[in-house]
């Protein structure tokens, strides 16, 4: 019977050193959610930082340029530079990205200018919006051979997160009374961050819904990346056949459309598409490939324009997608916020902050709590320290 007491003991101890070493793990969930928060707005803080980024319009200029009339542009700027790929970025404000390759053989990603055509700067290797993104997306973990441990570390917690959303809507009876209940203050700092923990909580079910189950889809897709399983129904697009392509005199190649013609045939076959980017031509049998978004936010269609027959000879709309397909394709700019501008985005960085408070609620709490219950076990164990020798003096007193 003597011996149940130091057994108690020594288990609640296990379980104060067992809740101390998963101190790390909240971090780790603290720094994802935070990053997170800031990878959604990376783009717009670029923007606020770099003049290049963005599509300022001088005072004389009049309507933005069509793609066609930007590609001149950089060619009279640029001779030497061959142009691959022009994208206008989700946002007007944005100035146009090119993608070029140089005579020495470099590549390079060009800010342009949508009302001048003129180049305004570079794109470094690694910027605020790459750093940031990768250290959310996969901590920094360089992919060597397929998907990195990294990606599979932050996108493990999608499991996690979708579990402890529904502990929390069983454990919190009657959720939907706390909407406007209000914090408490003036009654300690368990009370108050307990409070926020239950307000950010409510307010952001939906939010964490979204995430965790987005975050769990990264998981399985590099799951199916790395075992090169696909699911895919995106069509191949073969080359240009070599009857199909004229010559002129001297056996040279016809010259192509120009990019303003392609864009409209492609728009012509695919109602509705907003043709944002445009993939120049990589050798005199490729196609124009361009896209954009159509009615569903969440996913683009493209298109395939042969330069000289002026035919689609390959398109991948909406409804060229599987079921399996079109949830899955979705996954990524709801995950992101990156679908709907700048209003959507703000709508993601704010619960994003709702989401980064609970979590360091919840840690702040957590930790309280294990601190106080490691110091009553610490007071446990100086009792009998303290108590023995007093016994033992009284023992030594008696005759």
């Amino acid at each position: 019977m003597a011996q149940q007491p130091k057994k108690k003991s020594k288990s609640k101890l296990w379980f104060l050193v067992h809740s101390w070493l998963a101190l790390p793990i909240w971090f780790f969930v603290l720094i994802v959610c935070f990053t997170g928060m800031l990878a959604v707005v990376s783009q717009e803080i670029v923007w606020l930082a770099n003049a290049d980024v963005r599509a300022s319009k001088p005072d004389d200029a009049g309507e933005r340029l069509s793609f066609q009339q930007v590609y001149e542009a950089m060619q009279k700027a640029e001779p030497d530079t061959s142009v691959r790929f022009i994208s206008q970025p989700d946002g007007s404000h944005f100035a146009l990205q090119a993608s070029v390759t140089r005579a020495d053989g470099t590549s390079a990603l060009l800010y342009v200018n949508p009302y001048t055509g003129a180049i305004q700067g570079q794109r470094p290797d690694f910027d605020f919006e790459a750093f940031t993104r990768a250290l959310h997306g996969w901590w920094l973990v360089p992919f060597t051979n397929g998907y990195s441990w990294g990606w599979y570390l932050v996108s493990l917690l999608g499991l996690p997160m979708l579990a402890s959303l529904v502990t929390g809507l069983v454990v919190y009876k009657k959720f939907w009374r706390g909407f406007f209940k209000p914090v408490r203050t003036g009654h300690g700092s368990r009370i108050f961050w307990g409070d926020v923990h239950r307000l950010a909580g409510v307010w952001s079910i939906w939010f964490i819904a979204v995430i965790s189950i987005t975050g769990t889809w990264f998981l399985i897709q590099a799951i199916l990346g790395d075992n090169h399983v696909t699911i895919s129904t995106e069509p191949i697009v073969p080359v240009i056949a070599r009857e199909q392509v004229p010559q002129t005199a001297d056996g040279s190649p016809a010259p192509r459309i120009d990019l303003d013609e392609a864009a409209r045939i492609a728009t012509q076959s695919i109602p509705g598409l907003d043709v944002t980017f445009i993939s120049l031509p990589a050798t005199a049998y490729s196609h124009m490939s361009m896209g954009g978004r159509g009615w569903y936010p969440l996913m683009y269609q493209t298109a395939e324009v042969n330069p000289y027959t002026r035919n689609v000879d390959s398109q991948f709309l909406l409804s060229d997608r599987s079921t399996l397909e079109f949830v899955t394709e979705s996954m990524r700019p709801l995950h992101t916020g990156d679908f709907g501008g700048l209003a959507i985005k703000l709508i993601w960085f704010f619960f994003g902050l709702v989401l980064t408070l609970m979590v360091l609620s919840g840690l702040l709490i957590w930790t309280k709590r294990t601190a106080h219950a490691t110091a009553a076990a610490l007071k446990r164990a100086e009792r009998p320290a303290r108590a023995k020798p007093a016994r033992e003096t009284t023992l030594e007193a008696q005759p």
